[in-house]
């Protein structure tokens, strides 16, 4: 028995297919009875092109699927870009030189970040060997392993040498040697865009320029004793009310009316 073909008038829009589960199965007419099926659309518009199917909307070049994140796994390249900074501490006869190695992901793209990866320290005093190596090993891990690495510079500043610090040219104080390496990171992190650069609202360089005319006023007002034709450091005589007793052959004596303590 053969089936005839059943002409479709109305144009088909749209279709689907719905696989038949255990149940349908089960309740569904025996093949003979069950109505012809619907023939396809290609079959009904025959002569006619398929309609053009959409086109998948792209992904974003931002999507965490096509941009690259620094990781731990995430390979040495064969060349690095980097920086050497010198650095020349009062307290140390030899400089230190250190040398920030960098990564650029996503070259090319707008995705495209300048990240650190390795740090190298090397000085001609070996008296610091040890935990140059260890410092530089731990920074370099932590360079590697992504995310924010900005907190290293705080921690690196706030490290200070028990012996005491030491002042930089220009009259920047340095509590130790591990924090201007701090200072060092910190300029290197802002010159490759990885922190933006620190700027001061307008309220704090107004603070800021109001106790610099007070340091000013205050330096440029006479001192009483600036001018003293005695030694530094003498004391006001109670006879003639003058700053000019001092300790002389064992005796505090006036310089200027020559009383003492020994008549």
């Amino acid at each position: 028995m053969t089936e005839t073909a059943k002409k479709i008038a109305a144009k088909i829009v749209g279709y689907r297919v719905e696989q038949p589960t255990a149940a349908t199965e089960a309740a569904a007419p025996p093949a003979s009875a069950a109505p012809a099926a619907e023939p396809a659309p290609a079959a009904a518009d025959a002569g006619r092109s398929p309609a053009p199917q959409k086109a998948m909307p792209s992904r974003p070049a931002s999507d965490d699927g096509k941009v690259v994140r620094m990781h731990e796994g995430l390979e040495r390249p064969e060349r690095l870009e980097g920086t050497t900074y010198k650095v020349k501490t009062p307290v140390s006869d030899h400089a230190m030189y250190v040398t920030i190695n960098d990564i650029v992901l996503n070259e090319g793209t707008a995705d495209e970040r300048r990240r650190p990866f390795e740090i190298f320290i090397n000085s001609k005093n070996l008296d610091h060997y040890q935990w140059i190596v260890a410092l530089t090993r731990v920074m370099s891990a932590v360079f590697r392993k992504g995310g924010d690495v900005a907190f290293l510079v705080d921690e690196l500043k706030a490290v200070f040498d028990p012996r005491g610090g030491y002042w930089q040219a220009g009259g920047v104080y340095m509590p130790s040697i591990i924090a201007e390496l701090g200072c060092v990171v910190g300029e290197h992190l802002e010159n490759i865009g990885f922190l933006g650069e620190h700027s001061l609202s307008l309220a704090e360089r107004r603070a800021l320029d109001a106790k610099r005319q007070d340091y000013e006023d205050a330096q440029r007002q006479e001192d009483a004793f600036a001018k003293s034709p005695f030694p530094a450091g003498a004391q006001l005589c109670g006879r003639c009310h003058t700053t000019a007793v001092v300790m002389m052959d064992g005796c505090l004596t006036c310089l200027n009316c020559g009383d003492s303590k020994c008549n």
